[in-house]
């Protein structure tokens, strides 16, 4: 009996990890995190998850119609933009804010270069970019502190910054959430925790995530040791960290590129927050980095298989 070996196209190594299963645990990730901006900023944290998600959702939805694609809204991942995005505004911010900022994320960020996987920016970080730069009175005009539930433009880094004046929270305030700033700043040890329920079932890798916040870390030690806790807990590091610089097309393939990506992005964070005009780099930082992920793809790959450095057939 003749014995045939067939080969077939790739991909050879088959998952039965789905977008829409991947998508869902970040939502799950994600919901304590949700729940504790809605206990600190009441109705108006929900009503801009809502109006954000729903914008987004939809825009996919027509974006994909007017263009003759396969409707996919049904894989959750507008879902992730929306909730992202209302996680970068402040709970002062009009609805309208949220919708604008999702219409962008899906439909210029995303749609327009061909969809989810194809997006050379991070969606929701790239509305919020466009938003900041369209109307940054209502993203940074005035935030609410949930200890005094008054309106405050002293946030922690704005106050380390010296842009603020205020007295500074206390670090378990900084842990709880219980401190001003957008609605996704709420709690860094329930971001931690969504973090930590992302590693464990394998959607995200800790690489970035340790690398990010490790380097962060490691300058704020050395040029601003007394608010280290400070820096680390505030702001956006931990949801840029687990939640955005992760993204898959966004993000380095390779375990080494994914190090100098995130080590670039925790330098750059600290350069805008002691050097640059704003308080707060994150979103910044991980935006210029993945601008600059198809070059580190490029330069830090793997040697194809049977090929000597130097690109001569290994003929051993």
């Amino acid at each position: 009996m003749e014995i045939k070996l067939i080969g077939s196209s790739s991909p050879h190594i088959r998952s039965d990890e789905t977008t829409q299963k991947l998508m869902l645990d970040v939502i799950i990730a994600l919901i304590p995190a949700l729940a504790a901006s809605i206990y600190y900023f009441g109705y108006k944290a929900m009503i801009l998850v809502l109006a954000s998600v729903i914008s987004a959702v939809a825009t996919e939805y027509f974006c994909q119609k007017f263009m003759n694609r396969p409707i996919t809204v049904t894989d959750l991942s507008a879902v992730v933009t929306g909730i992202l995005l209302a996680f970068n505004l402040p709970a002062e911010a009009p609805w309208w804010i949220a919708v604008i900022g999702s219409v962008f994320a899906i439909g210029i960020v995303k749609q327009i270069f061909g969809g989810i996987g194809f997006n050379f920016l991070n969606p929701a970080l790239g509305a919020r970019a466009f938003l900041m730069a369209s109307w940054p009175h209502h993203l940074s005009g005035g935030f609410i502190d949930p200890a005094i539930d008054a309106v405050t433009s002293a946030t922690p880094l704005s106050i380390i910054k010296g842009a603020a004046s205020g007295q500074l929270p206390s670090l378990w305030d900084m842990l709880i959430g219980n401190i001003p700033g957008v609605i996704g700043e709420t709690s860094a040890i329930l971001l931690l925790a969504g973090g930590i329920y992302l590693i464990y079932t394998g959607t995200i890798k800790w690489i970035i995530p340790a690398f990010y916040i490790g380097t962060v870390a490691a300058i704020a030690l050395l040029f601003d040791a007394g608010n280290l806790s400070y820096h680390i807990l505030g702001g956006g590091l931990m949801l840029g960290a687990f939640f955005m610089a992760t993204d898959y097309a966004t993000s380095p393939i390779t375990d080494k590129g994914k190090v100098i990506y995130a080590v670039g992005a925790g330098m750059l964070t600290m350069f805008i927050r002691k050097m640059g005009g704003y308080p707060e780099g994150v979103s910044y930082s991980i935006l210029l980095m993945n601008i600059l992920t198809p070059m580190i793809d490029k330069y830090v790959k793997p040697r194809v298989f049977g090929v000597a450095t130097g690109g001569k057939k290994n003929e051993k």
